[in-house]
């Protein structure tokens, strides 16, 4: 009881004058490891009264000044036996203690694994935190589905990213733009579960951020094991179909460097099930597939990096990342074409495709600490990153019933992208209340795209088609600078904010030299408030200016020819969206349950959607800027323990939405709502038997032109710990049911499209093992596309 109390009052000084001065430094025994925030407590002999109390600081150093000499003193730290000294002697006023080593507890360490498996969220004045912990479903996942299992977010099957059920989400990698984040490519796939930290869901940023993303900020932080001496964790997994891989996460710290790394190499597959129907509903004539594709992936992926401490104070990172993907696609899709209802034509496309895929990425981080506040801090960083692809294809057509209408065709990609960010936070606190921030970002990416595509002549010559041939050059600067200014003073806080940013982008088609220019510079204001009624009861609001540029995906007007008569391109004229957003919402917290309400408007103009043009059974899927959209929802998040055992948590989401525009003189004026939901069950067998269900609905929706199913998917997650906790066998089962289907439908007065795509059930089966102080995690190398 004393112990919880010092703790307490810590940093709480004597109110006599002081007289003694205790110093010391506490290191781990054995590693001699400096022990950074342990407690130190000093209590008077005899009667046991707290004196006073501070923690130490990195290096294990502490300094007390006391006003009595007749004291004993207790260290402590979590994971570590309490450490008692007594008989501390004093010369003219002074003790100097030298090294206090504290001894690791075993019992402890293994319940601190056991608390750190399970997932919590936490709430800040502009966004929420969703710490993953260890999460069961999570085996052999990568990002991208973990992401599932975060509330607010859906991932659909083709790997977009929903937030409260709608698109532009800026997605950052440790508080920064990364291309790893780049959601057109699914590099988000290379990204594994084991690697994540936590997931920051920021609905209505704040100026400090970029304003790219109109519907919010997904920031995901990744691991960085700072634990003393080697620690780490190895681990191995299998799974159907094919999904195998073998990682390894190492760290070791010591007084002045912290040095970690993550190497992982894998196979997986991954098939996806296609259907799709064109038909022309003017003379009836109509083009029917079914088909199964493959993404056939070897991989290696490789982290390393190091912290070194000049002093307590200056801390430099310098860390890298590179992977590396073997792609094989095969496919076999059958056509068959009808006219008024009789087929005419059947015929099966093959695709036999390879891919070689490096990814690179370097980073510098230098933090400057001021003595005066904790919070007082420096902060550059530049980072640098490549994605290049280097793809052929070849695609033939073997007709079994009529005359062959379409010949043998190849295509070449070579891609590369480099993308740099370079950011300088400066944070300010005056006092108590007041803290001040401002800063600047300056991004740049450059891209270029060379894609090829050539038909076979009939007399076996591949000759290059001009309309499908060109190299499309993309380049952004976004110069960014931000003010903010927050004060919180008791129950109440307010957040201030002004960004400003300029934009310069440029895209070429360089055989014909079509170029598209857009330069603009806009404001962006953000103010966020709180009230804290009380201990369990709090109110927040905030509002929020917003852009989505057009990514590079969006711009670039070539395709994949998979599928001649279903095909998705770019559109280099498109503009940017800019949304406006509302929300307040409130948190309660009694006994084992908390629940978040909010109730948000997003008012967005430029609205960017996917417009099918239809043309001779042919279906093109085009982005446009049309009109506004004005959505107003509700949603809801909760987490409830009803018993030591058993968990339940998840979200719901209900939204109205109202969309005006035109195009081509066709009006697209139309209202209707979409909600979706999510339920996370876990539940503790024993002590090392853990399982977790979770299931999730998406509701059908109203798109500009068609209407989107509605969808209802669930995952399952088994673990078994030994080795007090040490390893872990993990089992988890992605879409149980195979039920998880993406299916859109358009019926116009002239033309009718069917697409349906699905992936099916997933299973994987692990081990790890933790070493050191390291924990045992789930590695998996996934890479979704």
């Amino acid at each position: 009881m004393k112990i919880i109390t010092a703790l307490l009052l810590l940093c709480v000084s004597s109110i006599a004058v002081a007289q003694y001065n205790i110093t010391g430094r506490v290191i781990e025994t054995g590693s001699e490891t400096p022990i950074d925030f342990a407690n130190v407590v000093i209590f008077k002999n005899g009667t046991g009264d707290l004196i006073t109390g501070t923690t130490t600081e990195i290096g294990g150093l502490f300094e007390i000044e006391i006003a009595a000499d007749d004291v004993y003193l207790e260290i402590s730290f979590l994971g570590y036996t309490t450490r008692k000294i007594n008989d501390i002697t004093f010369e003219n006023g002074k003790a100097q203690l030298g090294n206090i080593t504290l001894n690791t507890d075993a019992e402890v360490l293994e319940e601190v694994v056991v608390v750190g498996d399970r997932s919590t969220t936490e709430f800040r004045l502009d966004k929420r935190i969703f710490n993953v912990g260890s999460d069961l479903s999570s085996t052999g996942v990568s990002a991208l589905e973990l992401l599932n299992n975060v509330p607010s977010v859906n991932v659909d099957i083709e790997g977009e990213i929903y937030l409260r059920g709608a698109t532009g989400v800026q997605i950052l990698i440790n508080g920064k733009p990364s291309v790893l984040a780049d959601q057109g490519s699914n590099a988000l796939g290379t990204i594994t579960a084991d690697m994540i930290e936590s997931i920051e869901v920021i609905t209505n940023p704040s100026a400090k951020y970029e304003a790219q993303g109109t519907s919010g900020i997904i920031n995901i932080i990744l691991k960085k094991n700072e634990k003393k001496g080697v620690n780490g964790s190895i681990s191995i997994n299998g799974g159907v179909p094919d999904n195998h891989s073998i990682g390894l996460s190492i760290n070791n710290r010591t007084e002045k460097f912290n040095l970690f790394s993550q190497l992982g190499v894998g196979y997986r597959s991954i098939p996806t099930d296609t259907e799709n129907i064109n038909r022309d509903n003017t003379d009836g004539d109509e083009i029917r597939s079914i088909g199964e594709e493959f993404r056939n992936e070897l991989f290696y992926n490789a982290v390393l990096g190091t912290d070194y401490y000049f002093d307590p104070l200056n801390i430099i990172t310098l860390s890298g990342s590179f992977s590396y993907e073997v792609e094989d696609q095969p496919s076999e899709t059958v056509f068959n074409s009808f006219e008024n209802d009789v087929l005419n034509s059947t015929w099966m496309r093959s695709e036999v495709t390879s891919a070689t895929n490096p990814k690179l990425q370097y980073e510098l981080n230098y933090k400057r600490e001021f003595k005066d506040n904790k919070d007082h801090q420096l902060l550059f960083s530049a980072v640098g990153n490549y994605f290049g692809k280097d793809q052929s294809s070849e695609f033939s057509n073997d007709f079994t019933l009529g005359t062959a209408t379409q010949g043998d065709q190849r295509t070449a990609t070579n891609f590369s992208e480099g993308k740099f960010t370079f950011i300088l936070d400066y944070t300010k606190p005056f006092n108590d209340a007041f803290t001040f921030e401002t800063g600047m970002q300056y991004l740049i990416n450059d891209v270029s795209n060379d894609f090829e595509v050539s038909n076979q002549s009939d007399n076996g010559d591949f000759i290059i088609d001009p309309g499908l041939t060109n190299v499309f050059e993309y380049s952004q600067d976004v110069l960014g600078v931000y003010g903010t200014g927050a004060y919180e003073e008791g129950p109440w806080g307010i957040k201030v904010g002004l960004r400003v940013e300029n934009t310069d982008l440029n895209t070429l088609l360089v055989n014909t030299n079509e170029e598209n220019s857009q330069r603009f510079t806009n404001l962006f204001p953000s103010l966020h408030t709180s009230y804290k009624i009380s201990e369990g009861f709090s109110l927040q609001g905030g509002y929020s200016r917003r852009i989505f540029r057009p990514r590079l995906w969006d711009l670039n007007p070539f395709f994949n020819i998979r599928n001649n008569f279903n095909i998705r391109a770019g559109n280099p004229d498109l503009l940017p969206e800019f949304t406006d957003s509302y929300e307040v919402g409130g948190i309660l917290i009694f006994g084992q349950t908390s629940l978040n309400a909010s109730v948000y408007h997003r008012y967005t103009t430029d609205k960017i959607d996917r417009i099918s043009f239809f043309s001779d059974g042919v279906t093109t899927w085009i982005p446009q800027n049309i009109g506004t959209n004005k959505a107003t929802g509700l949603e809801v998040n909760f987490k409830h323990s009803p018993t030591n055992k058993l968990t339940l948590s998840g979200d719901a989401n209900y939204n109205i939405f109202v969309r005006e525009g035109m195009f081509s003189d066709q009006s697209f004026d139309f209202s209707a709502d979409q909600w979706s939901g999510k339920l996370i069950t876990k539940y503790k067998v024993s002590k090392p038997l853990e399982v977790e269900l979770t299931t999730r609905y998406e509701s059908r929706e109203q798109t500009i032109q068609g209407i989107r199913a509605d969808n209802l998917f669930a995952d399952f997650g088994l673990r078994y710990k030994i080795l007090q906790g040490k390893g872990s066998f993990s089992l988890g089962v992605r879409d149980i049911f195979a039920s998880r289907i993406r299916q859109t439908t358009i019926d116009s007065e002239d033309f009718f499209t069917f697409t349906r795509s699905q992936r099916g059930r997933f299973v994987t089966l692990g081990f790890s093992y933790g070493f050191g102080k390291g924990e045992a995690m789930e590695y998996s190398g996934n890479r979704r596309r």
